[in-house]
């Protein structure tokens, strides 16, 4: 990827579910490491909101909070007024909520997509970034099916972008350690009890920190042209993998999988493999339709093969049972838990 050096200096930065695990550290980055004219949280949540305003790394003059909905494209188009970049992560995202109430997120994730779309158009912002996940690739669930829906809206906008010049790309990774939701915390509380359940110890997933995260979407919103599905090239875990380093001697539990739930990640189906384009550290999914042309810098991609895929299982860069000590020391020690480890040979 391309070095940020002062991607971001002097730029008004938005970002849509600000007071999450992506928005949050996204935010402290910028505070932190450049210099930009004005970082706006957008998000629905005014106590996360105050809570997030009064903590050190957001203290800062260039801090905006903007309480709104993505639901609401008019309170968008305000939010957006003098905005040069949009990153677009806000999402209800927990699978089996999904499955209950199908409408609520279809508002947000698929209406709501469309609302930043057309917002970010009547304010003439410059790049936005959508953030999407590897439940949108073959999805089994509502939740990814919502999320491909977005994937779409947010690529095809730069069809009918026009004099406006908006440029749209979207990002696509795996599981992030420690974020709501996530494994590693469940584990963390479950080992308490000296019980852990598991879905399926063969199950494999993607994972990377929330650093890594950001880098990869801030180093995105550089090179992005607007069409391009970014996909970073991350390791896999199995799940046997991280009860083994952070619960060894608890009970185990298999309840099976949740509805909707996959046994191994994609990032790129088969499907995919003939716009797909390999780049030292990541991929490059090309839009379906061709309404724009390939840059030089992308033309140094290596086509992938017919019938390759992305996935968890086959994936050739795995998480060392080292790697997994590290960061659930990390994720333990940010939520108050200490527990001792067992140190594990490397895979």
């Amino acid at each position: 990827m391309l070095a940020l050096n002062s991607a971001f200096n002097g730029k008004s930065i938005l970002v849509t579910g600000g007071t999450g695990t992506f928005g949050r550290e996204f935010c402290r980055e910028l505070l932190e490491n450049y210099k930009p004219a004005r970082v706006i949280v957008y998000s629905r949540d005014e106590y996360k909101q105050s809570v997030m305003a009064e903590e050190t790394p957001y203290k800062k003059k260039t801090m905006r909070f903007f309480l709104g909905d993505v639901r609401d494209q008019a309170r968008l188009i305000r939010a957006m007024g003098g905005v040069d970049i949009v990153v677009h992560a806000a999402a209800l995202k927990q699978v089996p909520a999904a499955e209950y109430n199908p409408i609520e997120f279809i508002k947000t994730n698929i209406n709501g997509a469309t609302n930043v779309v057309e917002a970010a158009l009547t304010a003439g912002v410059s790049k936005v970034v959508a953030l999407s996940t590897d439940k949108a690739v073959n999805p089994l669930n509502l939740y990814g099916a919502t999320k491909l829906c977005s994937d779409k809206v947010f690529i095809a906008a730069n069809s009918y972008r026009g004099s406006v010049g908006t440029r749209f790309s979207v990002v696509r990774y795996g599981n992030v350690l420690g974020s709501r939701g996530s494994v590693i915390p469940l584990f963390l509380e479950q080992k308490q009890t000296g019980k852990i359940t598991v879905t399926d110890l063969e199950m494999t997933r993607f994972f990377m920190t929330v650093q890594r995260g950001v880098k990869f979407v801030m180093e995105s919103i550089q090179m992005m042209e607007g069409g391009e599905l970014f996909i970073p090239k991350i390791p896999s875990c199995r799940l046997q993998d991280i009860i083994d380093v952070l619960a060894p001697d608890c009970e185990r539990e298999t309840i099976g999988m949740r509805p909707g739930e996959k046994l191994h990640e994609l990032l790129i189906n088969s499907d995919m493999a003939h716009l797909a384009l390999e780049f030292d550290n990541y991929y490059i999914v090309q839009p379906l339709l061709h309404f724009w042309q390939l840059p030089s810098r992308m033309k140094q991609g290596k086509p992938c093969a017919a019938g390759f895929s992305y996935a968890s299982n086959t994936n050739t860069l795995w998480m060392t049972k080292e790697d997994i000590q590290r960061e659930c020391i990390k994720i333990a020690e940010d939520l108050g838990y200490s527990v001792g480890f067992v140190t594990g040979d490397s895979r």
